[in-house]
């Protein structure tokens, strides 16, 4: 596969061929360089605005990043190139006269005989790999190097990049490393189970004594249990870092620890929950008794069903309001606040979604061969498909929108209002301004793409990059796309922006 038929993503759709009238959004188009058309998997910043990947010429190899080509090394480490989540910089593995380095900005690290591919803290400013270094193994963060181990894991930051911690192995033992410091030693760590809370002050993982499992909390150790429970719910801090909560297996029964209390006991949990309000002050999951299950909302449980939607319960933004899936027999339903809603053959999975302010919540249903949104009850028109990425709602909650198929074309619908049909829609391209009054996607039209922005067509590009087009703080709408083999930044400014 080329390079180039990466970019667009799947297809989903908008707007047939519009001009731009005056008062329109100008556009600015700056060419970056040529887009190698040998080039390996590309990789893409978080806002869809900058691209990287491997090309190779003759026997050496290079990192090209929007347009610009870095120094030739003998070698690169497969998967290691990565952008800094704010998209600004870039960290890879490179290899010349058999000994491995990090090349971060274009600047080159210290020596080993190995390296893992770098990570960046939240914020771009710190980077992280494993090196090796004589059989041994070591952590290095901004070029200072941790203690050597046998075995160590891959780096993870706090949220603030401040703090760092660590899985590593010393003989037939695994202990956590945080910044710099070992913690106890146990004959195992569970594998993804380590993570900070939110505000980098607090530091969670699961621990393995003998033949149990324990929850290991700033540095304190829950009771032993036969199992903890797997998935990104365990254990969890809430948002505000105080308290915790993980599920935990008892012999033949499962249940959820919160805050070191026990809850009742089950036949199992369902994997990915608990989960906690925003405010930390609620927390929910999924269970089953028999061949039922429920779900337990702050101790109360909800009514028995056959079923619940994965990734379910959610709550609302400001913690209030709690939604799920269910399903009885052969029908779904989704219940808010314990209210079921109108019986469906189907239900969408990621569903459902709360505004931002927490008064509306959407949903997509199947009922037959139909699919439609429904918000807050109300049922939308039937499509052949609404793509898995939508509905959005715009920042303030007052506006939606979702991406729709019908007879193999594809539309936006904004607001209720449908927009023109085209061939395909960008996945994951829909996206509102800060503000919530400008909507933009990209679109494809025969085998050209272009961004649509509040109904009107940009400029027709052989393709878009994926996780683009972005608003900016200011308003300005930016992503990168391809026309005849040249890589372009392309900018949206509003008449009401510049």
């Amino acid at each position: 596969m080329r390079l180039r038929d990466l970019f667009a993503g799947r297809r989903a759709g908008a707007g047939d061929a519009g001009t731009r009238g005056e008062g329109g959004p100008r556009t600015e188009e700056t060419r970056l360089g040529p887009l190698h058309s040998s080039a390996g998997v590309p990789v893409f910043s978080l806002d869809g605005c900058h691209l990287a990947y491997v090309i190779r010429r003759g026997e050496k190899w290079l990192v090209v990043v929007d347009g610009v080509e870095g120094t030739e090394y003998e070698g690169l480490g497969e998967g290691t190139l990565v952008f800094s989540p704010d998209g600004q910089r870039t960290a890879y593995a490179a290899r010349r006269d058999e000994k491995w380095r990090v090349i971060a900005d274009g600047v080159e690290g210290t020596e080993y005989d190995g390296i893992g591919g770098p990570v960046f803290s939240a914020d771009g400013r710190r980077v992280a790999y494993v090196a090796a270094k004589w059989g041994k193994r070591l952590v290095v963060v901004d070029v200072a190097e941790g203690p050597e181990y046998d075995f160590t894991g891959t780096p993870i930051f706090s949220r603030d990049g401040r703090r760092i911690v660590y899985v590593a192995k010393k003989g037939e033992k695994w202990l956590v490393v945080l910044d710099g410091v070992e913690g106890m030693e146990y004959d195992g760590i569970g594998d993804g189970t380590l993570v900070f809370s939110r505000d980098g002050r607090r530091v969670a993982y699961v621990a393995k004594r003998g033949e149990r499992w324990l929850v290991v909390g700033d540095g304190m150790e829950g009771p032993e249990y036969d199992g903890i429970g797997k998935g990104k719910g365990t254990p969890l801090f809430s948002p505000d870092g105080q308290r915790m909560a993980y599920s935990a297996e008892k012999g033949s029964k499962s249940l959820v620890v919160v805050d070191g209390v026990e809850g009742s006991q089950y036949d199992g949990i369902m994997e990915g929950t608990p989960v906690f309000s925003s405010d930390g002050r609620r927390v929910a999951y999924a269970a089953t008794k028999g061949e039922k299950w429920r779900v337990i909302a702050d101790g109360v449980e909800g009514t028995d069903c056959d079923g619940i939607g994965s990734g379910d319960p959610v709550f609302s933004p400001d913690g209030g309001r709690v939604a799920y899936a269910a399903r009885k027999g052969e029908k779904w339903r989704v219940v808010v606040d314990g209210v079921e809603g109108p019986e469906y053959d189907g239900t969408m999975e990621g569903i459902p979604v709360f505004s931002p302010d927490g008064k509306q919540v959407v949903y997509v249903a199947r009922e037959g061969e139909k699919w439609r949104a429904v918000v807050d009850g109300v049922e939308g028109p039937g499509y052949d498909g609404i793509m898995k990425s939508t509905p959005v709602f715009s920042p303030d909650g007052k506006r939606m929108a979702y991406s729709a198929e019908n007879a193999e074309k594809w539309l936006v619908v904004v607001d209720g209002v449908e927009g023109l049909e085209c061939d395909g829609i960008g996945d994951g391209s829909l996206v509102f301004s800060p503000g919530g009054q400008r909507v933009a996607y990209s679109a494809k039209k025969g085998e050209k793409w272009r961004v649509v922005v509040d109904g009107v067509e940009g400029t027709e590009y052989d393709g878009i990059v994926k996780n683009g087009p972005t608003f900016r703080a200011d308003g300005t709408l930016e992503y990168l796309a391809h026309r005849g083999g040249d890589l372009h930044r392309v900018k949206h400014y509003h008449p009401e922006e510049r």
